[in-house]
């Protein structure tokens, strides 16, 4: 069975609306990254998480599927827990022998509904064009009582380097080009992962601030995580030296620490939701309650 996905359109001026991320772009940079030596420092940190935040679940995940987490940092995590199925939305270099890989998109997964027990993702779910969607295929393939849990990039990351450019475009170019890509926010997950029919949702938010002798050691870390502007509405022309220096001026000034180092936020949103199966607790319903508010507070009600 063939599990690649349809080709995409090379025109962009093409491409639906809806879409946000040039997929094929992204891909390419994620591979080039690999193949120069990625800057694997933030997927360190995130996949150093996971395993704390499965230890309160104490029941095997015997299918496991590692979806779209960029290396091998993620399933080494994971080895002690179960065997993993690694999908990558690009052929990358594998750090580790052995085990089960598959190239696939994480817009189209390639499984029959219920194949696997537990799926994760680490900074890979911020770059897909239809969240929603992909949310409800990680449903259809989990497996009754399966868990999905999840890391993504958050809204206020690089909100710095943001402003620096816009603050530099608008000065010297007269007008403002998206350079970093808006991510998800935290207040939406939620919904987006009961609208997708997970049980029992919780999100949380983790920031790391990660500090730089200059903007361009930022610049040069996001290139080497395959990280750069490969949003459809990006500017095609090559960014003028002029803004790019009046950016790093801009970011000195707004976001230097006192020892003169310069500061980098990443917000990382978590997201975590269950396949539903009768044995969950459920919410009881309106009225049923069989204890009243007040006397477990020990305080007087008082009628409205």
């Amino acid at each position: 069975m063939d599990y690649r996905s349809p080709p995409r359109h090379k025109a962009f001026m093409s491409a639906p609306a809806h879409l946000v991320f040039d997929r094929a772009l992204a891909r390419a940079r994620l591979s080039r990254a690999h193949a120069q030596g990625a800057a694997p420092f933030l997927l360190d940190h995130i996949a150093s998480e996971f395993p704390d935040r499965l230890s309160a679940v104490l029941r095997p995940f015997p299918r496991v599927l590692d979806l779209g987490t960029p290396g091998d940092a993620l399933t080494a995590a994971l080895a002690a827990r179960a065997p993993t199925l690694l999908v990558h939305a690009a052929p990358v270099r594998a750090a580790l022998g052995g085990g089960l890989r598959l190239v696939a998109d994480e817009e189209a997964l390639p499984f029959a509904p219920g194949s696997f027990d537990l799926v994760v993702s680490a900074l890979a779910l911020q770059g897909v064009n239809d969240l929603p969607g992909a949310l409800v295929q990680i449903r259809r393939v989990l497996a009754a009582d399966g868990l999905f849990m999840g890391c993504l990039i958050g809204g206020q990351s690089l909100q710095e380097l943001r402003l620096a450019f816009a603050e530099a475009e608008e000065a010297i170019s007269g007008g403002v080009s998206p350079r970093v890509a808006p991510f998800a926010d935290l207040r939406d997950m939620g919904g987006l992962l009961q609208r997708a029919g997970f049980a029992l949702p919780v999100t949380d938010v983790d920031t790391l601030t990660v500090r730089y002798a200059s903007m361009f050691g930022l610049l040069r870390d996001l290139r080497g995580m395959g990280a750069t502007n490969t949003l459809i509405a990006r500017d095609r022309r090559p960014l003028r030296r002029a803004v790019l220096m009046r950016a790093a001026e801009i970011y000195q000034s707004r976001f230097a620490d006192p020892d003169g180092r310069l500061r980098a936020t990443f917000e990382f949103v978590w997201l975590s939701g269950w396949a539903p199966h009768e044995s969950q607790q459920k919410p009881l319903q309106p009225g049923s309650a069989k204890a009243r508010l007040a006397d477990a507070l020990g305080a007087v009600e008082r009628k409205l």
